[in-house]
């Protein structure tokens, strides 16, 4: 038989209960609007129903409830919904890196503008044109040198803009990397914390959800896999350990940023994330649209080309040809042999020269010494090879246009005669020639100038728009699947309302019960027996 104070029992059970459960939905409540916040839900189960005492079984049938208690507080989420979101937040992170990188190569390209190379390469080919129409003008030949250092300046600004953005996606990197290491240092900690509140049994849901906070947070750093273990997380990145239970890899971030240190050894090895798109960035797109931007300038200056000699040209003596010619006075001269003084081609002869330096050698001075001319540019790094950054206007065509070769024609003595152009109409036909090309792979291209620069401005629009829409794509891949673990994990204010008002209500009927069970109480006690007489 029960106790005749069971059912206050019972009662008492059910007020702690429900004001548990409220407990909880107010802690919903509140933190509605926190970032990582899971909601919690109050477990219930009927406790254990009492048994009659003695030897024997009671003989009334069924048993007696004693009421309700609360066997946990957990968190509502789903752990595949997390490991989707990390992989497509990952995802984000890569093409998002990826996207701002292109965009700022798209701004350091300027095309089109009226300040960028495609510009300026056009007023220099003008320059030089309006040149072969008029070879004895000075203001002409100032306009070229005019315009052949706004182009040299335009590829140094390029090449050092796209040189800083290489240093500034170095340094990017190594401070990503003290941000992954400040990352797996907090889980770590927290894997700690949890274990140890665990342990006593209780569930550590707001820590757990700090960690999974700062692991959504890693997993747009780079990408992850995690285990989750009775000592807490087990995090990796591609075969790289980053978190052990409560131990954390010490990443070398202390070391100064620099391209392939010790630190950017390790992450290199990460597949996705802001940092992999970091390196795309350095290493793929900055650095072929630097070897682009070099190309153009050495191929300017010195890339094979076929240009048609019309007959009657002459060359400085001792220049060598590369083809064999018939000379005016029918002797043939053998390719590579150097050119006689005074003599002149019979016939019109395409020949293979080095860029406009190797024709500007070509050809002759007319400001009265007949001099060969010097090439047009020069690398500030000394040696044959020109690179945007170091391309330079030669210092003596600077200090003095007139040594800008424009004759190929000589007299019988090898003296140049003025106001010959027939220099200057080959240099000015170089904007439509195309010019051979071969890159490290060992392709050989044929393409102008304008067309290769074109081709490379092409391709920057083509990436960034591509990129572009690849991350609009994960943004949009992201959101849905974050919307489908917030239809879980996330807190419903009208949910939670009608969570409150039903646990409200069964908290005053739990109330009533033990007050109805108090005046019955009151009653047997006080209202019976000789008391009650």
């Amino acid at each position: 038989m029960a106790s005749t104070f069971h059912g206050i029992e019972t009662a008492r059970r059910s007020l702690m209960t429900q004001r548990t459960a409220l407990d909880t939905t107010g802690h919903n409540i509140a933190n509605a609007n926190t970032e990582g916040y899971t909601r919690q839900r109050v477990n219930m189960q009927a406790s254990i129903p009492m048994e009659a005492y003695g030897a024997m079984r009671s003989l009334n049938p069924g048993q007696l409830g004693t009421g309700v208690e609360f066997t946990s507080i957990t968190r509502i989420r789903e752990s595949y919904l997390d490991t989707q979101f990390r992989s497509e937040n990952s995802s984000l992170g890569t093409l998002t890196t990826q996207a701002d990188a292109l965009s700022k190569l798209e701004g350091i390209v300027n095309e089109p503008s009226d300040t960028g190379l495609r510009t300026v390469m056009d007023k220099f080919w003008k320059s030089v044109s309006d040149l072969s129409k008029d070879t004895e003008s000075m203001t002409a030949r100032k306009v070229v040198k005019e315009a052949a250092l706004a182009l040299t300046d335009t590829f140094n600004h390029t090449s050092k803009q796209l040189s800083d953005m290489n240093a500034d996606l170095t340094s990017n990197i190594a401070l990503k990397g003290k941000e992954l290491q400040s990352n797996i240092d907090s889980i770590a900690d927290l894997n700690r914390s949890i274990s140890r509140i665990e342990s006593l049994g209780d569930n550590a849901n707001d820590l757990r959800d700090q960690r999974d906070l700062l692991t959504d947070k890693l997993s747009k750093l780079v990408n992850i896999t995690v285990t989750d273990t009775d000592a807490g997380y087990n995090i990796s990145m591609g075969g790289q350990a980053l978190v052990n239970g409560t131990t954390a890899t010490q990443l070398p971030v202390d070391q100064p940023a620099a391209k392939g240190s010790a630190l950017e050894t390790i992450l290199s090895t990460a597949t996705g994330g802001e940092i992999h798109g970091m390196f795309l960035g350095r290493d793929k797109y900055t650095a072929d649209y630097q070897v682009q931007l070099d190309q153009i300038a050495n191929t300017l200056a010195n890339g094979n080309v076929d240009v048609t000699f019309p007959a009657g040209s002459s060359f400085p003596e001792g220049t060598m040809l590369s083809k064999e010619v018939v000379l005016s006075n029918g002797a043939t001269l053998p390719a590579n042999t150097a050119f006689p003084k005074g003599a002149s081609l019979k016939d019109d002869s395409t020949l293979t020269v080095a860029g406009i330096n190797g024709l500007q050698q070509m050809g002759l001075t007319t400001d009265g010494s007949s001099q060969r001319g010097v090439p047009l540019f020069v690398s500030t790094g000394g040696g044959t090879t020109i690179t945007a950054s170091s391309i330079a206007l030669n210092s003596v065509i600077a200090n003095n246009p007139d040594k800008l070769a424009s004759s190929i024609r000589t007299d019988a003595s090898g003296n140049a005669i003025k106001g010959n152009n027939g220099l200057a109409l080959i240099m000015a036909d170089l904007k439509n020639s195309k010019f051979t090309v071969t890159d490290a792979a060992g392709n050989t291209t044929n393409a102008t100038i304008g067309d290769r620069y074109s081709g490379m401005v092409g391709q920057l629009g083509i990436q960034a728009q591509e990129a572009n829409r690849k991350m609009a794509n994960a943004e949009s891949l992201k959101t849905q699947v974050d919307t489908n673990r917030q239809s879980v994990s996330g807190v419903s204010q009208d949910e939670e309302m009608t969570n409150l008002v039903k646990f409200q209500q069964a908290y005053n009927a739990s109330a009533r019960f033990m007050t109805t069970y108090d005046e019955m109480l009151d009653k047997l006690i006080n209202g019976t027996g000789t008391v009650g007489r």
